[in-house]
């Protein structure tokens, strides 16, 4: 049983519960099952100061931290219950309230609570000039219940629990009387006067030898308005049976039959029953819901009907599960379909350059695919040639014309996702949605010729899903986002034609459909909801639940005529089921899925026979008619765990995604023939590639900067700029001394320049998850493991073995981690309720013996058990919301927590309490360092401002704004990190502009490397090495930049071609770097498209390059690095 229907249960239950008078056992069951919150005994218990049983009560909806209105309801509760035993002069009681069940708020509003603690000390609290308007107990009561009712109504988790649905009278019993009904009609020899005597079983009459049905009870309260024998009641003598005047099945009906009561009239029936051959008005068929346990074939002109037993008339609302339901063959013939039939062999494999997200193929021209990546990226491919026919990096097509919001936050961050592409019907257009608000569409007109047609800015935060539909004979494109909302777009004109609103969650994705000329949407929200809209102003028609709970797609056959969804839930468990639409109930669940899926699994449907899903580093094939799995496929190796996939209209090509930024092309023998007729096509490489490569979005941080092809990065040397604006091969490089000096050849120093993959040992770290950019990265203490946090808030953990090669177990770049999980199998998730995701800023911190690990992604701070990724407790919800983290050196139970509205808590986790908080910066804190020998904290902020604060007293003892170079201005977006040396005295801070060493105590700036160029590419991010001789940087043209640490001489570059895959997309850089805690000459990057890397140099090398001559000038004479990003280090 689905738990909407679980759920409507519970409210019959409910209903025959207070008819019969079990009062308390009701609120029980109200509390516990969390359905229906019931205002009037809630008034009751709070009129009467039953406070216990009122927060015991309320404990089945919300906690006191579930958000703002909860936390006011609880406290407003708390605080009566106060008032009232200092009304009695009871001090004691009042003590042990403010104790037990104040306190709590102290944390949100210390002054506050101070305040309530100084009631104690007055005779009467009256005295206090906010309370002296406090009449007696039970006007007080009265007063507070009336704000209870507002804060309740207002908040979200109450939504839809205030009103209990309109039931006609003893439904439950009636429900009861239908089902006796039925099961008499399918006695062998029913009896004109059956003989009921238990419910426990199902009845059958007894047989002509005198045999009855078992009868373990004689009499059963639920039978009271049911007749005995010789009364019981003829079949169609009950409303429900009465014959209706719908003539066939409505396929949906039962989807809609928990509509809220009252909300839309026209529409109280609560079906949308899109029905073959039923009425065309929408409310006429809502109206008339005919269950059926059949489904009908959208192919034949009338609905196939499983033999019933005579007598039993047409009309009858079948039971769901009460008998084998098989499924027939549609009326015209069915082709049979062998395992053959499935796309089995690779026969292409194409390099797209980064990460495959989402794929399609034209619907006329099978073999033109169109991919989306995760960088961005709009690739269009020719299958049957193997010949990329476009390459488009994102760009915003007009900047100007969207929304603030979306500016702001490309400033900040260029980077961004193609989450779906698709094809319109006919193949005339195509649309991307992104990460990002937008969508973009073009028109295609055949070969290479894609133009820009619409880009809507569409929601706030990002565009998960797009599709095509056709409502009104018009074209539209329906999105959905991050917003919770669903949006219908003018396909011609970009005008918004319909706004649906109702999901509590992210909209996931979206299925428009059609039948007999109803039009509807279904969507899926990360809550598991499914709901489902028709063209108008008047509301979701369905509010289920999908296995899952979380991350759902839905899709119908190609026929029409039957649909599946598959989803992933959290904890990885995979659900790919097929729907009875009659019943809104899931009718097949299809067997194969590991128990933990690493990643969320993608499906889809091919010749209304196959279904096909990605998981566990195969493709798995089904039958649709059989829940077992058909075949498994690896596609020769290098499948991610959960790859993408798209099957061609026919049913023919199956396009993969591979782990090394590729596709692969499987195809059956229809398919393999397809494709060697079109291998000797000709092919116009100037004409089709003509358009292949544009330009990618320059921010504002990077307009100045140089970068390499878009389309590929070279493998040699290439030309970067340096920091005196020349452009040249940077090899062989003649520091300048001064510029009258001349040169002393006896002194050429040459810069140790990496630009191939065999000049380094590094390695790419095997993700299995959904790839999402890394935004914090650090090495275990112990050394064996990295720890990354990706901005999906999933946490991935690598751990090195121990083994005749590597006997130390720590991490090397000579052999490959595994992505370790627990034997649950669960995954260290961060809370992201009511999480803005363009706003979210990652942070965590490890403690000191690798046993916890403290993380927080814009919601609540969890503490997870890195044994078992358990969460041990979350605290601290926000606003605001935690931006940075740190463990206190001596003390693991005491933790700086940066805030962003520029606060600093310091918090202690063992008694739940913030000891100080500490203010100086004016924006979002951005790194924070302690120093156990200084006895200090130092902070840094968006503000590009540095504190240090004593740790004995929390007093402030330092400030200082970050000396901006030459022509340079602090940016509004901009993070400042920072990271004490080993010596424990200096520490480095790291901007976007430069990287310092400060002496901590006096806060004074020892040391300053930053290029002279006002459009140099920014630092992404930096870090000491473990013996603090060296400083590893990276910057957003993807190159790492080696430093001495002692003069901040540069004494190695490595370019990107040497460690990322020779067709990446130019959009990829490092965001993160570490070091590792015990190899000074090992770290490790976190990238923007979601992998990790660890780099080390080669074995005969030891080191990375020659430190410079000191006399070869300062530290602003070496050539600068050329790369950038946004950085985020964890300090240890």
């Amino acid at each position: 049983m689905m738990s909407s229907l679980s759920r409507e249960l519970v409210f019959l239950i409910l209903q025959f519960l207070d008819e019969e008078k079990f009062k308390e056992t009701v609120h029980k069951l109200e509390q516990e099952s969390g359905f229906y919150f019931n205002m009037k005994y809630f008034e009751e218990e709070v009129l009467n100061g039953n406070w216990d049983d009122v927060e015991k009560y309320l404990g089945g909806f919300t906690k006191v931290d579930d958000n703002r209105y909860s936390m006011k309801i609880f406290f407003e509760i708390r605080k009566q219950k106060y008032l009232e035993a200092l009304d009695k002069h009871d001090r004691a009681k009042a003590v042990e309230i403010l104790v037990k069940d104040l306190k709590v708020f102290a944390s949100f509003n210390e002054e506050l609570f101070k305040e309530i603690t100084q009631l104690l000390t007055l005779e009467n609290f009256r005295e206090n000039e906010q309370l002296s308007k406090y009449g007696d107990t039970k006007s007080a009561r009265a007063i507070m219940l009336v704000e209870l009712k507002k804060l309740i109504e207002a908040n979200p988790l109450f939504r839809d629990k205030l009103q209990f649905p309109s039931l006609k009278s003893s439904r439950l019993r009636t429900l009861i009387n239908q089902s006796l009904n039925w099961q008499h009609q399918l006695c062998k020899s029913p009896r004109p006067n059956p003989d009921i005597k238990t419910l426990f079983v199902d009845h059958s009459c007894g047989q002509p030898n005198g045999a009855r049905a078992p009868s373990p009870a004689n009499n059963n309260p639920l039978l009271g308005s049911i007749p005995k024998a010789g009364a019981f009641p003829p079949l169609g003598a009950h409303g429900p049976f009465q014959a209706t005047t719908a003539q066939v099945p409505a396929p949906l009906a039962g989807w809609m039959s928990n509509a809220p009561a009252g909300t839309h009239p026209a529409v109280s029936g609560g079906a949308i029953g899109f029905g073959i051959g039923g009425p065309s008005n929408p409310a006429a068929m809502l109206k008339h819901p005919r269950p059926s346990l059949d489904y009908p074939s959208a192919d034949s002109d009338h609905a196939s009907k499983r033999t019933r037993p005579v007598g039993i008339s047409d009309e009858i609302n079948l039971p769901v599960n009460m008998l084998p339901v098989t499924y027939p063959q549609p009326s015209h013939a069915q082709p049979l379909y062998t395992p053959d039939d499935v796309p089995k062999t690779v026969t292409r494999s194409l390099s797209q350059g980064s990460s495959p997200m989402s794929m399609d193929f034209h619907p006329i021209q099978q073999t033109i695919l169109l991919v989306g990546t995760n960088v961005g990226d709009i690739g269009l491919w020719d299958v049957g040639t193997s010949h990329r026919l476009v390459l488009r990096n994102f760009k915003v097509w007009e900047l100007a014309k969207c929304s603030m919001t979306l500016q702001a936050s490309l400033v900040k961050d260029p980077a961004i996702s193609a989450n779906r592409v698709i094809w319109s019907p006919d193949g005339s257009l195509f649309g991307v949605a992104y990460s990002r608000h937008i969508v973009q569409i073009y028109t295609y007109h055949g070969g290479d010729d894609i133009r820009q047609h619409l880009e809507i800015d569409a929601h706030v935060g990002g565009v998960n899903d797009i599709a095509f539909a056709h409502p009104n004979k018009q074209l539209c494109v329906i999105t959905c986002g991050d917003d919770k909302m669903i949006k219908v777009w003018d396909a011609t004109s970009g005008t918004r034609q319909f706004t649906f609103e109702g999901h509590d969650e992210a909209v996931y994705s979206v299925c428009p459909h059609y039948k007999e000329n109803i039009q509807f949407i279904f969507s899926t929200a990360l809550d598991g909801k499914i709901k489902a809209w028709l063209y108008d102003n008047l509301g979701s028609r369905v509010d289920y639940d999908a296995p899952g709970h979380w991350c759902t797609t839905m899709a119908y056959s190609a026929d029409g005529s039957r649909l599946f969804s598959c989803g992933t839930s959290k904890e990885g468990e995979s659900h790919l089921v097929e729907w009875n639409e009659s019943e809104g109930a899931v009718k097949r669940t299809y067997q194969g899925f590991r128990k933990r899926s690493l990643g969320v699994v993608q499906f889809d449907t091919t010749k209304n026979r196959f279904l096909a899903a990605g998981d566990e580093f195969v493709i798995k094939f089904w039958d649709m008619d059989n829940t077992s799995l058909l075949a498994t496929i690896d596609a020769e190796g290098g499948l991610p765990a959960s790859p993408r996939i798209r099957f061609n209209r026919e049913g023919t090509l199956l396009a993969v995604s591979t782990q090394d930024n590729g596709i692969k092309i499987l195809a059956n023998a229809d398919g393999v023939r397809l494709l060697r007729t079109l291998e000797n096509r000709s092919f116009d490489p100037s004409r089709n590639m003509s358009e292949a490569v544009t330009k990618p979005l320059i921010s504002p941080l990077t307009a100045g900067a140089a970068s390499s092809s878009v389309a590929e990065r070279p493998s040699a040397p290439i030309a970067i700029n340096a920091m005196n604006g020349e452009s040249r091969n940077m090899v062989d490089v003649k520091p300048r001394i001064t510029a009258d000096e001349s040169m002393d050849k006896s002194k050429i120093w040459k810069l140790t320049e990496i630009s191939e993959p065999a000049q380094c040992r590094s390695l790419r770290l095997m993700d299995n998850l959904r790839t999402s950019k890394i935004t914090r990265l650090i090495y275990t203490n112990s050394g064996v493991s990295i720890l990354a946090l990706a901005s999906s808030a999933i946490h991935l953990l690598w751990k090195w073995p121990r083994n005749e090669r590597n006997s130390s177990g720590k991490a090397t770049a000579a052999i490959t981690p595994q992505l370790w999980q627990p034997p649950s199998g669960i995954l260290m998730t961060n809370d992201i309720t009511d999480v803005n995701p363009e706003e979210a800023v990652h942070c965590f911190a490890l403690s000191k013996n690798d046993s916890y690990v403290m993380s927080a992604s814009g919601g609540k701070i969890s503490l997870f058990n890195m044994m078992t990724f358990k969460t041990m407790t979350t605290f601290m919800p926000p606003p605001p919301a935690a931006t940075f983290l740190a463990f206190h050196p001596q003390d693991n139970n005491i933790i700086a927590i940066g805030m962003e509205d520029s606060t600093i808590q310091i918090y202690n986790v063992r008694v739940d309490e913030v000891k100080s908080k500490l203010r100086g910066h004016s924006k979002k804190i951005t790194g924070l360092a302690f120093s156990n020998v200084l006895n200090v904290l130092v902070s840094s902020g968006a503000d590009a401002q540095i504190c240090v604060w004593s740790t004995d007293g929390w007093e402030k003892q330092k400030s200082r704004v970050l000396p901006m170079p030459s022509g340079r201005s602090i940016s509004n977006n901009s993070d400042t990190r920072v990271q004490f040396h080993q010596d424990q005295v200096h520490f480095l801070a790291v901007h976007e502009t430069q990287i310092t060493i400060y002496e901590a105590s006096k806060l004074e700036c020892v040391n300053q490397w930053a290029p002279p160029r006002e459009n140099a590419v920014p630092i992404t991010h930096a870090t000491f090495s473990c013996d603090s001789q060296l400083i590893y940087a990276s910057f957003m043209d993807a190159t790492v930049c080696i430093f001495n640490a002692s003069n901040l001489k540069l004494r190695c570059r490595i370019l990107s071609a040497s460690y990322l895959p020779p067709n990446i997309s130019g959009n990829v850089h490092p965001s993160v770097i570490a070091g590792h805690p015990s190899e000074p000459n090992q770290f490790a990057l976190g990238l923007t498209d979601g992998s990790v890397h660890v780099l080390e140099p080669l074995e005969s090398e030891a080191k990375w390059g020659v430190a410079p001559p000191s006399e070869n000038g300062s530290a602003s004479s070496t050539p600068p690095p050329t790369g950038a990003s946004s950085s985020d280090q964890p300090e240890r």
